[in-house]
């Protein structure tokens, strides 16, 4: 009897279903897929011996190799590890990188075992060149709106007001400026890509939505970049500019960038919190001083440093008011004044909510 083979992508993509990575933890490292979780047939020092025997003598040998090196002992503790997630995950898939001998030869123990799971056909290469072509069609052809502004508008705020957006930031686990970076790192780049392409398949498909609203952003954020076909149909789309007060701006980015991010400074270092958090600033300031210049550069570190030490709350929107006046709003206004993205609407927080849910009904 045959065992299940699927290439019913979208289904994995709509249900978010779980996933049976057997790949090696090297493999898994460098990209996967949301909800796969890595149990190897092999770890990295098999793999590689494999691959060693496979190229000096062929499938057949580096097979045979491989059933040496798992012997029963340690089949048995792939075996229960596997039962263990299959028992949380009764609906999972199981994959290698090609569909083929690993994740064949995992399926065939299991099913030996008494439990069936099905396998992905092709595998992690045929289910990744799904969610590139598909999430390169659905872009082609989706009705995109950005929404820009100054630093510390409440853009994220604003489309978290909303159902038909996909959160950048979010997915890339950083705010996309020099100071953007949270204490947790960034995905892989394969990591943020196949996730970005289950949210645009998830929203086109159960979504019934006009218009697909992101905030306004480069094409790199932090150390991960927007795939240049998904940048480039985004870059088809027009522009919404969220126009705030500077002061309430001011009061925007000190509860993000201060307030909020000491809160998780300390809940990650405890003791040690406030000091790191000081230092991570300190190196943004240094990361932007020559666009600063000098001048503001000493200025806005002097500042930062007194209203640190001091615990000043008023000394710290000092700071982030001269920082967004000198440096965030002409660079903002530089960006937008040579973007070719053209301004559909500009208006207050109430307003631009207002045309985004009207642009919908």
């Amino acid at each position: 009897m045959s065992l299940a083979l699927s290439d019913d992508f979208l289904s994995i993509v709509l249900q978010e279903r779980p996933l049976l990575d057997v790949r090696a933890p090297v493999e898994f490292s460098k990209g996967s897929f949301p909800k796969a979780s890595n149990i190897a047939i092999l770890d990295d020092e098999q793999r590689k011996r494999v691959g060693i025997r496979y190229k000096e003598k062929g499938n057949a040998s580096a097979v045979g190799l491989g059933r040496e090196l798992i012997d029963e002992t340690v089949q048995a503790q792939r075996l229960q590890s596997w039962k263990t997630f299959i028992d949380k995950n009764p609906d999972a898939y199981i994959y290698c990188f090609r569909g083929g001998q690993r994740s064949g030869i995992s399926q065939t123990w299991l099913d030996e075992i008494g439990i069936q799971i099905p396998r992905l056909k092709g595998g992690y290469k045929a289910f990744r060149n799904f969610l590139i072509t598909e999430s390169e069609k659905i872009t082609a052809g989706l009705d995109t709106i950005i929404v820009g502004g100054r630093t510390g508008s409440g853009k994220t705020l604003l489309l978290q007001e909303l159902n038909n957006t996909i959160d950048l930031e979010g997915l890339a686990n950083h705010r996309g400026s020099s100071f953007g970076k949270f204490i947790s790192s960034q995905p892989a780049q394969i990591d943020f890509e196949n996730a970005l392409y289950y949210k645009l398949i998830q929203h086109y498909h159960q979504k019934a939505c006009k218009h697909l609203i992101i905030e306004h952003e480069s094409h790199r954020i932090g150390d991960v970049y927007i795939p240049k076909p998904i940048f480039d149909n985004f870059e088809r789309g027009g522009l919404v500019i969220l126009q705030t007060p500077l002061d309430e701006r001011v009061n925007i980015t000190y509860e993000e960038y201060v307030v909020q991010a000491l809160h998780e400074y300390i809940k990650v270092f405890a003791k040690e919190g406030h000091s790191r958090w000081f230092e991570d600033v300190n190196a943004g300031l240094d990361r932007i001083r020559k666009r600063l210049g000098s001048e503001s550069y000493l200025e806005i570190k002097e500042q930062f440093k007194e209203a640190y030490e001091n615990e000043n709350n008023l000394g710290h929107k000092i700071w982030i008011k001269k920082l967004l006046n000198e440096y965030y709003d002409p660079m903002y206004d530089y960006q937008i004044n040579k973007s070719p993205l053209p301004i559909l609407f500009k208006g207050n927080a109430k307003e631009v909510l207002a045309f985004l849910k009207a642009k919908e009904a």
